[in-house]
């Protein structure tokens, strides 16, 4: 199916393995998510002291039975299969990575350029599963050949293959996405360490769903080793370094989620999800209009989510807020938030051979490839068969040009560049100078405006002291450096932009201690007076993902 429908457990019976699932769904084609009275899902749980660690699981071909309770509710009665291994077509069994087996797995994805990694979720002795960062997929296709497949198991030994990428998808609802990947040109020594290797997760996994009480030890491949244990401890202090996410930059980082499996169906199944890019936008208007102060805090914490991404939300939120300021009733507010989104979805369309990743340093040739992005994007959708409207596409087309004619792709100027496309150039001016790019270190928000206003006349000015106006010179969301050599994110600001109100989170006196505190300009004198701006890099200030 296009999309994977969002169920909730609503009965278990362990007893008798009866499993009743929850789904809303307004369309009229829900059966065809049955195959042969049968229903594959994944279950995804967070747990731990502020739901940091996931605990996933994919089942298949689930003997399944589907009651209409309402308009538009449906219950699935689910009989669980009696036991957790699968077995496959070709006859070999599925070991499943359950109740906290783990195996780190390295994707050599382009020779000697590109190496994702992620975590082994089964095996077999004709492939595996791999959980992957969703961010990291925009550069694997199916039916793609991997040169490399390095799974470690705890206790330090390795096992390596070649591959070949037979499914992609998303993977729960946390930036996660599933490869399924059928080993290839393997040896006769590969084939016997990998029947080994299977034969122990099989045991493993015996062990610690009690199917066989003969088992009473960890198979040693498990049993973690000096450089498991060192990685496992690191993992923890990184999860307790950071707080809950508050509903607001949850629904931030969901919209970031989103977009990413948005680009993973144009990729993988030639569809263009009209449903979901739509989803994001009125998402975004909603967060501004529910608390625009805090929406704005929000945004800032996209900023480890990769630079498209980020750029994409943060200029399309940023335009959702100005013209909302300008017009609530502006009926074009929907489809130039839309393409404000779409906008660089092209430069993760490019990724390919001689473009391995965009997080890299580029060359002088990368960089003319990524200047096709729009062009590339164009010709996606066209293939896709969608056609965007009028003020989509002039977003779309014209993000990037310039009043005097030195923007690309058309070189445009003047007044061919509407007053929405001149708000558009700014806030993404402003974005970029403000992050990192291609090892240029950030801008403070003052040397951002000081440059573009001195870009002569490729901005409009008008557009810029309004963009200052509304966002000031210590923004929303920037991490301010207090003289007591105190770090704070600006949570609000007053009418002159002067910040009121902070979230104290370091002392630099003891920078490896984080703290937790907000302040409001009254208490401002415990941390010493406002210095300036800086980069959270600098100070190794990170957001860590669930």
């Amino acid at each position: 199916m296009a999309y994977p429908l969002k169920a909730v457990v609503h009965e278990l019976d362990l007893s008798s393995g009866r499993l009743v699932l929850e789904v809303e769904y307004a369309g009229q084609d829900i059966e065809r998510y049955l195959t042969d009275g049968g229903v594959s899902f994944d279950m995804e749980a967070l747990k731990g002291s502020q739901d940091m660690e996931r605990e996933t699981y994919s089942l298949s071909n689930v003997v399944a039975k589907l009651l209409k309770t309402d308009s538009t509710l449906y219950r699935l009665e689910c009989q669980l299969p009696e036991s957790v291994f699968v077995a496959e077509q070709r006859g070999a069994i599925r070991i499943p990575f359950v109740l906290g087996m783990q195996a780190r797995v390295s994707l050599e994805v382009y020779l000697h350029e590109l190496n994702v990694p992620g975590r082994l979720r089964n095996l077999s002795v004709g492939g595996c599963m791999v959980d992957i960062d969703l961010a990291e997929s925009i550069a694997i296709g199916v039916n793609q050949e991997i040169p490399g497949i390095t799974i470690e198991f705890p206790n330090g030994e390795s096992f390596f293959a070649e591959g070949k990428v037979r499914h992609i998808r998303p993977f729960g609802n946390h930036g996660y996405a599933a490869v399924g990947i059928q080993f290839i040109n393997m040896g006769a020594p590969q084939t016997e360490a990998l029947f080994r290797y299977v034969n122990e997760s099989e045991r493993e996994a015996a062990y610690r769903t009690g199917a066989n009480d003969k088992m009473d030890y960890h198979a040693p491949l498990f049993i973690p080793g000096a450089k498991e244990k060192q990685i496992l401890q690191r993992e923890t202090q990184e999860r307790e370094k950071r707080a809950r996410q508050s509903p607001m930059e949850r629904g931030v980082t969901d919209v970031a989620h989103q977009l990413q499996v948005g680009l993973m169906y144009m990729k993988t199944r030639d569809l263009f999800p009209e449903e979901i890019f739509y989803d994001c936008v009125d998402t975004l208007r909603y967060l501004v209009e529910q608390n625009r102060k805090a929406f704005l805090y929000a945004l800032a914490f996209l900023r480890d989510e990769p630079d498209w991404v980020r750029h994409a939300v943060q200029v399309a939120g940023q335009l959702a807020d100005m013209l909302l300021a300008r017009d609530p009733h502006d009926p074009h507010v929907r489809e130039a938030v839309l393409g404000a989104l779409l906008h660089t979805l092209g430069k993760p369309l490019l990724v390919g051979p001689r473009l391995p990743s965009l997080k890299v340093n580029m060359n002088p040739e990368q960089k003319d490839i990524l200047k096709g992005h729009v062009i590339a994007l164009r010709h996606k959708l066209e293939a896709l068969g969608w056609m965007p409207s009028p003020t989509c596409r002039e977003i779309i087309e014209k993000a990037n040009e310039r009043l005097d004619g030195t923007g690309y792709p058309a070189g445009k100027r003047g007044d061919q560049l509407s007053e929405r496309v001149r708000l558009v150039a700014v806030i993404k001016a402003v974005n970029k100078l403000r992050h990192v790019r291609n090892g240029i270190p950030p801008r403070t928000p003052l040397d951002a405006y000081r440059m573009i206003h001195e870009a002569a006349t490729a901005y409009d000015k008008t557009v810029l002291v309004e963009y200052i106006q509304a966002y000031g010179l210590y923004p929303i969301g920037s991490l301010a450096k207090f003289s007591g050599g105190f770090l704070a994110w600006v949570m609000e600001i007053d009418s002159k932009g002067m910040p009121i109100q902070v979230k104290v989170i370091k002392n630099l006196r003891f920078p490896d201690t984080n703290i937790s505190c907000e302040l409001g300009s009254g208490d401002f004198a415990q941390i010493g007076k406002l210095e300036d701006i800086v980069n959270p890099a600098d100070y190794d200030v990170k957001v860590i993902k669930v």
